[in-house]
């Protein structure tokens, strides 16, 4: 899949299909309305094409409160892995928000050769939103390009899905409901880094993970989650949370990998969230806190033995892109 940053720079000669949105978490409504224009595009031998935004407009608009529920680069990834050639990355700022919907669509049709624009039907584009649909409609049929509308409202477990749901479910630990809705398993990336080594005087050594201060974090708590490195495949007890029984200090991510003994400071790693196992909790001493610890451990291999699949389990729409250590990098 191409990556492209100016619609300036680009000049397609080959149709193209276009969806356009933040498709923060590429939930399983984004893949329906990605899936069904990269095979709308296909049946027309067109090139089917994403264009989504670095920062997000609710990153620019609500600084202060908006978390990613995934990085530009895991939004990539789940686009390739979704059937899409190629995407167009801009950044929301206001030379976009400022930019009247005429320009912007006569710009895809200039650049990048416009065929079939898929929206959703409370999609709006350009100055003051002024780009609806029935605007995107009389623009088309001046511009020679159509406007599909996709309007199936896509469920989990009889409710719609959306990225507020998603939010909610994951501020209040529920992996499973998050989990359902992507249509993959919560996760998040990053560079391990040292910490206090407070885990591996315990016995518990733990990796720290690096993740971006824009990164939307689950509930405190500790959490089933399968850990990839470029090596291979582990199942780790991850704890999110300001280490209460210490010091109470910025939130962290530590995870601690099962059967594994290597020294992994500095290489990426991606956690994919199973399942919570408790809160975070205050203990009145270090061995109150050990304990607990090897019970968790203990509950986690059980829940492997009881055949919950915690290495198999597809963490991106279309597979196991994560297993790849080629990708390892790009995480």
């Amino acid at each position: 899949m191409w990556i492209e940053h100016d619609l300036a720079d680009l000049k397609l000669s080959q149709p193209t299909g276009v969806t356009i949105g933040a498709f923060d978490g590429v939930h399983l409504g984004h893949q329906a309305l990605i899936r069904r224009m990269v095979d709308g595009a296909r049946a027309k031998q067109a090139v089917p094409i994403v264009i989504t935004f670095d920062p997000l407009p609710g990153q620019v608009l609500q600084p202060d409160s908006y978390k990613l529920l995934s990085t530009l680069d895991e939004r990539l990834m789940h686009f390739e892995a979704l059937g899409v050639e190629g995407t167009i990355v801009l950044p929301f700022d206001d030379v976009l928000r400022e930019m009247p919907a005429e320009s912007f669509v006569q710009a895809l049709v200039n650049q990048v050769r416009l065929g079939d624009l898929w929206v959703g039907p409370d999609f709006r584009l350009g100055r003051r939103q002024e780009g609806n649909v029935d605007y995107l409609r009389r623009a088309g049929r001046r511009l020679g390009y159509s406007v599909d509308v996709f309007d199936d409202i896509v469920r989990w477990r009889d409710a719609p899905v959306s990225s507020s749901r998603i939010r909610t479910a994951l501020t209040q630990g529920d992996i499973g409901e998050a989990n359902g809705c992507l249509g993959y398993a919560f996760q998040l990336c990053g560079e391990i880094v040292h910490g206090y080594k407070r885990g591996r005087a315990m016995g518990f050594p733990t990796a720290n993970l690096a993740v971006v201060a824009a990164r939307l974090l689950p509930v405190n708590g500790v959490y089933i989650c399968r850990a990839h490195l470029a090596s291979g495949t582990y199942v780790a007890l991850t704890n999110i949370g300001t280490r209460p029984t210490f010091d109470n200090g910025k939130r962290t991510v530590e995870a601690y990998l099962l059967d594994f003994s290597r020294n992994i400071y500095e290489e990426r790693m991606q956690l994919v969230f199973l399942e919570r196992l408790r809160p975070e909790w205050r203990f009145d001493s270090i061995d109150d806190l050990v304990r607990q610890m090897r019970e968790d451990e203990a509950m986690a291999r059980r829940r492997l033995r009881d055949g919950v699949s915690l290495l198999t389990q597809p963490a991106c729409p279309g597979g196991h892109l994560q297993n790849d250590p080629k990708l390892a990098g790009k995480l």
